[in-house]
């Protein structure tokens, strides 16, 4: 194989690779907007959207494991098939997660649960995947240390909105209130606190793509763990 061809074979993947991060951003933005809004038939699109993203995942596993097997790529392009092979492994997992957003909106009764901001975290999430895969696009070193940065607002966040639905059960122990069903309300809320552990995933696995990135292209474990 000539090295021009070769060397397409690397774009591809690399193309490919953000393609697939791009429908995962795009059903995980779908996933909180039926959250926000109760869209039921839009939650079923993102569940049944799953096997799409599942299939697009294997066929690029098998893109990677060909490349190792038949071109034996060293050095940069070793470092760049390998971590293009991990980093599908969190788009395929926040796929996941998106899915699990859509069951939680198609279940949950936003009436009865805590006021919680569950918008701007998933937000906050969704940025942190579109810069992230920006950054493996662009190898761009300095966005991954800053996306590593941001997690740490991002968990803020998450913890702010645990003690918030902490702080609401309390109050609502006490208050005598019977007009909401206390079976349908912990349900409510333990899908609600699995909404915010799930977004909180979300930004973990950017900051898996942005250590990824970060050592394909310096070869800089800092943000490794």
């Amino acid at each position: 194989m000539s090295r021009e061809s070769y060397q397409q074979l690397l774009d591809d993947l690399r193309d490919d690779v953000v393609d697939m991060g791009d429908l995962v951003v795009e059903r995980l933005d779908a996933a909180l907007t039926a959250l926000e809004t109760n869209d039921e038939p839009l939650a079923r699109e993102v569940i049944d959207g799953d096997d799409e993203i599942n299939e697009l995942y294997l066929s690029l596993e098998s893109d990677c494991i060909d490349l190792f097997a038949l071109q034996q790529p060293v050095a940069s392009d070793l470092r760049f098939v390998a971590a293009s092979f991990k980093i599908i492994t969190d788009l395929e997992r926040v796929g996941d997660l998106a899915t699990n957003l859509g069951a939680y909106a198609l279940a949950t009764d936003r009436r009865l649960a805590p006021e919680v901001d569950v918008d701007t975290i998933g937000r906050e999430a969704t940025r942190m995947i579109e810069r992230s895969l920006d950054a493996y696009e662009r190898e761009d070193v300095a966005a991954c240390r800053d996306i590593a940065a941001d997690d740490d607002h991002l968990d803020a966040l998450c913890q702010q909105a645990s003690e918030t639905v902490a702080r609401d059960l309390i109050e609502r122990e006490g208050d005598g209130d019977d007009l909401w069903s206390v079976e349908q309300l912990l349900d409510d809320v333990s899908r609600l606190l699995l909404t915010v552990r799930d977004l909180e995933r979300v930004g973990d696995h950017a900051v898996n793509v942005a250590a990824r990135t970060l050592y394909m292209v310096e070869t800089d474990s800092e943000l490794l763990y």
